[in-house]
């Protein structure tokens, strides 16, 4: 959202001719966005070892067999092979998504995604986060409905050969995840190599098996958008709550994207902080309710659908040094046409696609 101050919307270099990459320190807030986004996934494989030590190899068939495969992105996205950009083969690219489907309204959008690059050298990772209120050219992507969820689905083309120029998050919905991997290469010029969508659902099922989520409010918040009705003092916010607390934004703050997204960091920290206390650590059975609920929320692609995959996954990420960790927005400024939107911010967005596909 536009509207929001105290936002460096662009990069700045240092002059010596290096990389937007390498010399755009981005706002201290954002550092550690991408395991506090990815905790769901991250506590279901960096306990893989205690868990089939512990409780046995039928748990981890279990756990393995939560995470669903997303034939339905793998078949589109093989439609359009000739569009695509084409493959490294040395740097890796995962697209990462959330996702609010739901079944009983026909619809889906994808308010977080997050583009993690992987440089071939493996010394680094760089995360750009895609915002969601972005007007972007959305490709033409299929009718409405079909979201990377049902493998006997397929894409129905509609108004072929039309591109539409919405928000970004409107993707998801024209398409799902596929739509929004196409959106994406299409703005950044990088292959997008593996793709993860967390359902929302998932986390409200991921909140409850821990027991909860404590937190402060120093006013009542409400938001009928997303049915965020708290009262001020100390909460202890389950399923429902959760999420409607993180997913709450008109009505709470300055009512920015912005805010939003400070206040899922704060809530993903506090989760985190609680997965890795001892009564869940210690404690087989809600450990288990944890990562069942955690690995229930991960629909991947073919190459990273399974405990194993994700686990190697998590482990390159952990060799990593945090400092060589660095987070990005893409650069951006208000839309002319609209306040409540964005547009991106040039030179600077063409500087971060170009370094990403340098390296």
């Amino acid at each position: 959202m536009s509207e929001e101050t105290g936002e460096d919307r662009t990069p700045e270099t240092d002059g010596a001719g290096d990389g937007i990459l390498d010399s755009w320190t981005p706002p201290a807030p954002q550092r550690g966005r991408l395991r506090k986004v990815l905790f769901g996934l991250a506590a279901a494989v960096v306990l893989l070892a205690a868990i089939t030590a512990g409780v046995g190899w039928w748990v981890y068939r279990k756990l393995d067999a939560n995470i669903h495969t997303d034939k339905v992105t793998q078949k589109a996205l093989s439609q359009r092979e000739a569009e695509r950009p084409k493959p490294t083969g040395v740097a890796q690219n995962i697209l990462i998504m959330g996702s609010d489907y739901r079944p009983e309204l026909g619809s889906a959008r994808s308010d977080t995604t997050m583009l993690l690059h992987l440089p071939a050298d493996g010394r680094s990772a760089q995360v750009i986060s895609v915002p969601r209120d972005l007007m972007v050219w959305i490709p033409d992507c299929g009718e409405p409905g079909n979201y990377g969820l049902d493998p006997e689905a397929a894409p129905v083309a509609h108004e072929e050969g039309r591109p539409h120029y919405e928000q970004f998050n409107w993707s998801f919905e024209r398409g799902g995840a596929a739509c929004t991997i196409r959106t994406v290469e299409q703005l950044t010029g990088v292959r997008i190599d593996h793709h993860i969508v967390l359902g929302f659902d998932g986390f409200s099922r991921l909140i409850d098996a821990l027991g909860g989520v404590s937190v402060h409010l120093p006013h009542a918040e409400r938001d009928p958008n997303v049915g965020l009705d708290l009262p001020a003092g100390d909460l202890l916010l389950r399923g429902g709550d959760a999420l409607a607390y993180v997913r709450a934004r008109e009505y709470v703050g300055d009512g920015s994207d912005t805010n939003r997204m400070a206040r899922q960091q704060e809530f993903m920290r506090l989760v985190a902080a609680k997965a890795r206390g001892t009564d869940v650590l210690f404690n087989p059975v809600r450990l288990y309710r944890v990562l069942d609920a955690a690995t229930s929320a991960v629909t991947a692609d073919a190459g990273l659908d399974s405990l194993d995959e994700l686990y190697r996954l998590v482990e390159r990420l952990r060799a990593i040094p945090t400092d060589q960790v660095r987070y990005f927005t893409v650069p951006r400024k208000s839309y002319p046409q609209d306040p409540n939107r964005d547009i991106l911010e040039q030179p600077a967005a063409d500087q971060l696609f170009a370094d990403l596909r340098a390296r």
